[in-house]
């Protein structure tokens, strides 16, 4: 049976103006059920609506609660770690170098003093190994840590740079500038050291990151504001003369920075040849 009244059948708002009948009806989530109804038969009865009512198409689905808002360590670690699809690189980098280090110490190595073997195990840059049969380590080395501390400072460095530079450069260019200027920092590391050397950790791939976007600035390669460009460019400096200024531990391989450096500033060069070419392409 429809819920239609006759159109001679009084319904308990026929007394009732157009507007207000329109008002109940137009907001049923303010009133009663029963109430909205009757104002809608009302209409009805008048002719004023069609026999659908329009109420049930106004009025909309209940939503579902809104889940809780992760809490801020949370979403913290997920924007350092979780790779996106605009910002992947520098996170892959960080979990890679925490991955590395996380799988030696449940291997049984020690996190707080690795001994020079177990370094030696798991890839580092050792010259009577490296160069006569096992090159690989040139790249693995830039992934292996001898402490906590050493990974923590390299990570926050990584962390810095990387927040910088992928947004210029893209993800796989900042990729190749880790993986390329580490071997560079290994390479001189061994042309170096000739007595022999066991060497471990990112910092010449760091420098290299260093090194690829001081090349950007100076050339201007980079579609940026003046303002902006000298910022960046200060801050490089200051973060590089600081990171140099506090390299003074005997175990430190200036080598591998140096290397590194040298390395990123050759490829920034690259890179901005390659950017100054797609702009003069597109004028």
């Amino acid at each position: 049976m429809s819920d239609t009244p006759p159109a001679d059948s009084p319904t308990p708002l026929a007394a009732t103006s157009e507007a207000e009948l329109f008002y109940l009806a137009q907001h049923p989530e303010r009133y009663p059920a029963a109430l909205v109804h009757a104002a809608t038969q009302e209409l009805q009865r008048r002719g004023l609506v069609p026999t659908e009512t329009p109420t049930s198409a106004r009025r909309r689905p209940s939503l579902p609660p809104a889940l809780p808002e992760a809490p801020v360590a949370l979403r913290l670690l997920r924007a350092v770690f979780w790779p996106t699809r605009s910002h992947w690189a520098t996170p892959l980098l960080l979990d890679l170098n925490l991955l590395v280090f996380l799988l030696m110490v449940l291997a049984g190595v020690s996190a707080v003093h690795p001994s020079g073997a177990a370094l030696v195990a798991w890839g580092s840059n050792y010259s009577p190994l490296t160069l006569p049969g096992q090159p690989w380590r040139l790249l693995t080395s830039c992934f292996v840590h001898s402490g906590p501390g050493h990974l923590l400072l390299n990570a926050s460095s990584l962390l810095l740079l990387g927040t910088l530079a992928e947004p210029l450069l893209g993800g796989r260019r900042l990729l190749l500038a880790y993986l390329v200027c580490g071997v560079g920092g290994s390479l001189a590391s061994l042309a170096w050291h000739t007595g022999g050397v066991n060497s471990v950790g990112a910092s010449g791939s760091i420098f290299g990151l260093y090194g690829v976007q001081l090349a950007l600035l100076l050339t201007q390669a980079l579609p940026l504001e003046r303002r902006e460009r000298l910022t960046m460019l200060f801050f490089l400096l200051y973060f590089l003369v600081s990171s140099v200024a506090g390299s003074t531990d005997a175990h430190i391989d200036h080598a591998a920075h140096a290397g590194g450096l040298l390395t990123g500033l050759l490829l920034g060069g690259l890179y901005a040849a390659g950017f100054l070419r797609q702009r003069l392409q597109k004028t």
